[in-house]
């Protein structure tokens, strides 16, 4: 039992990582992350909705009629995300003006759809939030480090912090649209190759 909550908690930071491995997120993959700190941000609105929401679609799983589940799903995500964009405009509202629409359309994020159907609709509450935690926390960390890139190399920044010398010239393609596709292209790229090295199989659900 206990190698299962183990393999869950590490499976999204890896296995599951979403935009890498499950290919889900990827709007706001590419919209929000010019930045570390908007990767950040995002990452983590989209960590905290999906635990609290696998746990409450778990435990509510065998009272949730078949026919209304996906529209009953929306209904706890939606509530969870008002949450979060009234918290985020409450105490980060720089950072809620930059991500702007991205906030509320997480009720429709495939990432958070998908582990309720795929995920919490099957297991128990508390390992349904230990796979929402652990997937929300992999997205975080994808986001915060495609953010990274683009920020570094593209506006010669980090967390809003100067991190070359005045000399440097950044590549301004980096932070545009392009810029973000040819970023997770490449991360893509790089983790299949390392996954091919280490023999490793696409592990699904």
């Amino acid at each position: 039992m206990a190698n299962k909550y183990l393999d869950t908690l590490t499976a999204g930071l890896w296995k599951r990582i979403p935009p890498f491995r499950l290919v889900l997120g990827l709007c706001p993959s590419l919209a929000v992350t010019m930045s570390a700190e908007n990767g950040l941000g995002m990452g983590l609105a989209t960590a905290f909705v999906v635990t609290l929401s696998n746990g409450a679609i778990s435990a509510l799983r065998n009272v949730i009629p078949s026919k209304v589940r996906i529209a009953s799903y929306i209904v706890i995500i939606a509530t969870l995300v008002s949450i979060v964009e009234i918290l985020m405009k409450a105490f980060f509202f720089p950072l809620s003006q930059q991500l702007g629409i991205y906030i509320p359309l997480i009720v429709v994020n495939c990432i958070v759809l998908g582990r309720a159907e795929g995920f919490a609709a099957k297991n128990p509450p508390f390992l349904s939030m230990i796979d929402g935690f652990s997937v929300g926390t992999g997205y975080a960390i994808s986001l915060t480090l495609i953010g990274s890139l683009r920020e570094i190399f593209g506006a010669g920044t980090w967390f809003g912090l100067p991190v070359f010398g005045e000399s440097f010239e950044p590549m301004a393609f980096l932070v545009s649209a392009p810029g973000a596709f040819v970023t997770i292209g490449t991360l893509l790229a790089l983790q299949n190759l390392f996954s091919r090295w280490r023999g490793e199989k696409f592990i699904q659900g």
